[in-house]
């Protein structure tokens, strides 16, 4: 008797139990429930790697923290460099010096100044008429707490037609002050080594006064 094709694959014993069994062992395995099995360490560990290699240019560099600290240190120092400088001498009288108003004579005017600093400061006169005027002395070492008594001296000239009082006192004296690194003999050059380092302390005006009734010829 010839036997067919599928009577010759079927499991042996003609039981369908066994043709059950036999499907069975064909099919994936699945965890209880229908999950799907888990990664295996390898594809976990390509998967790290992977996430790493996409988003690894957004972590943090740790030379980061330097570069960010230099950069606030600039802001910083700009910042200083933008606010007003700490004064250092106190000047009085503070923003003008009072002269006698006496046409073709030198006149003088005292003007006293005091280092309010914790630290030796050095001072300098200038003015916008050297020719005319100086002072003496025209500058100091000043220790912390140190007052000084300067004079100022100047030729009043004789006002050329109708010329006005007012254009003489165009003049302009300026006190220049440096912090210096203890007691030291005075010398101008301090301030031109230096010139980073020094701050206009005060800017003074000149004001004539009237020799007779001590009132102010000009403002």
């Amino acid at each position: 008797m010839a036997i067919s094709g599928e009577e010759r694959h079927a499991p042996a014993g003609g039981d369908s139990g066994g043709g059950k069994l036999w499907n069975l062992c064909r099919m994936p395995f699945r965890q209880a429930g229908g999950a799907p099995a888990p990664a295996t360490p390898q594809s976990s560990s390509s998967g790290i790697h992977h996430s790493a290699g996409r988003y690894g240019h957004e972590a943090p560099v740790a030379g980061d923290g330097g570069a960010q600290g230099a950069s606030a240190g600039s802001i910083s120092s700009v910042a200083k460099s933008l606010l007003p400088a700490r004064r250092r001498l106190r000047l009085d009288p503070a923003n003008k010096l009072y002269f006698p108003y006496e046409p073709g004579k030198q006149v003088k005017s005292a003007i006293r100044i005091k280092n309010t600093s914790k630290s030796h400061v050095a001072f300098k006169f200038q003015t916008t008429a050297p020719k005319s005027c100086f002072m003496r002395p025209p500058g100091a070492v000043l220790a912390p707490g140190e007052t000084v008594i300067a004079t100022v001296f100047k030729f009043v000239e004789h006002p050329e037609n109708n010329e006005n009082i007012l254009q003489k006192c165009k003049v302009k004296f300026k006190i220049l002050s440096l912090k210096v690194k203890g007691q030291m003999e005075y010398a101008p050059e301090l301030f031109d080594e230096q010139k980073d380092q020094a701050v206009v302390e005060k800017i003074l005006k000149v004001v004539f006064l009237d020799i007779n009734g001590q009132s102010p010829v000009s403002k």
